[in-house]
Formats: C-alpha cells, sequence, structure tokens
C-alpha cells in the first residue's frame, strides 16, 4: 500500500527529473487498483496532460507492467488491444511500482516525448522502489 509519505517522495523524485531537464508535464500516481491518488501539473503543461498521464499510471497499475508494452503490440499488429476493456492509456510513460515483489501502485507522465515522459515515471518509482527495499516494513 503506497502512504501519503510515499507519494510525496514518488512526486518529488519524478518533479526533481522533469525541472531538471525544463520538461513541463503532469504526474500522476495511481494505487494497485487504478485509482487516482495524486496529479502535480507543472507549469506549462498542456491541461490534457492531467488526463494522460492518469490513464497512463491506470494502464501500467491494472496491466501490471509499464504502459509503453501495449503501445509496442499495437505498433506490431495487434490492434484487438485498442479494444482492451478499463485501459486506455496505452502510450509510453506509465511505470509499475513494485515493493517486496508486488505492484502496489504505478506512476504516470505526459507532456513531453513519450520516452522522456517515461524517465520522469522512472525516477518517480525508482525513489519509492529504493525505499522499499531499503525499509521493507
Amino acid at each position: 500500500m503506497l502512504s501519503h509519505d510515499d507519494i510525496t517522495l514518488i512526486l518529488k523524485a519524478a518533479r526533481e527529473e522533469a525541472l531538471k531537464n525544463n520538461w513541463p508535464v503532469c504526474i500522476s500516481v495511481v494505487d494497485d487498483g487504478g485509482h487516482l491518488l495524486a496529479l502535480e501539473r507543472l507549469d506549462g503543461c498542456a491541461p490534457i496532460g492531467a488526463y494522460i498521464s492518469a490513464e497512463k499510471a491506470r494502464t501500467a497499475a491494472l496491466g501490471r507492467r509499464e504502459s509503453r508494452v501495449y503501445e509496442e503490440m499495437i505498433n506490431a499488429g495487434r490492434t484487438a488491444f485498442l479494444s482492451a476493456p478499463a485501459i486506455s492509456g496505452m502510450l509510453e510513460g506509465g511505470v509499475p511500482i513494485i515493493a517486496a515483489g508486488h505492484i502496489v501502485g504505478a506512476v504516470g507522465v505526459s507532456g513531453v516525448k513519450s520516452e522522456q515522459d517515461a524517465q520522469v515515471s522512472h525516477a518517480g518509482a525508482i525513489a519509492i522502489q529504493e525505499q522499499f527495499s531499503n525499509n521493507p516494513n
């Protein structure tokens, strides 16, 4: 389960990565069921980023894998995934958060190039995963 402190750490690490690179993004954090726990839209990010980042995070949490996997499958011809129920953020930038081998949530980012969104998401996910590994209780 992600605590308020965990969410704060995720947002801080992701925000720092985005600001370091001058990327105006929106960062979303969801729990393992894809429910939105936090959203932060940095200055200059388009309003649509809030919706896209939340859906990327939700897709990563529910699918138990990075959202880019769905994008890759669709681009490879598996267009049936476009009709998959309950997931619509099938673009790179959603990253699951793993603690003790279990998915406890996900981070989604939108606002810049997909690989840059993913870089920011990974910064948030890695920060909390390191926290969980250093403090497993």
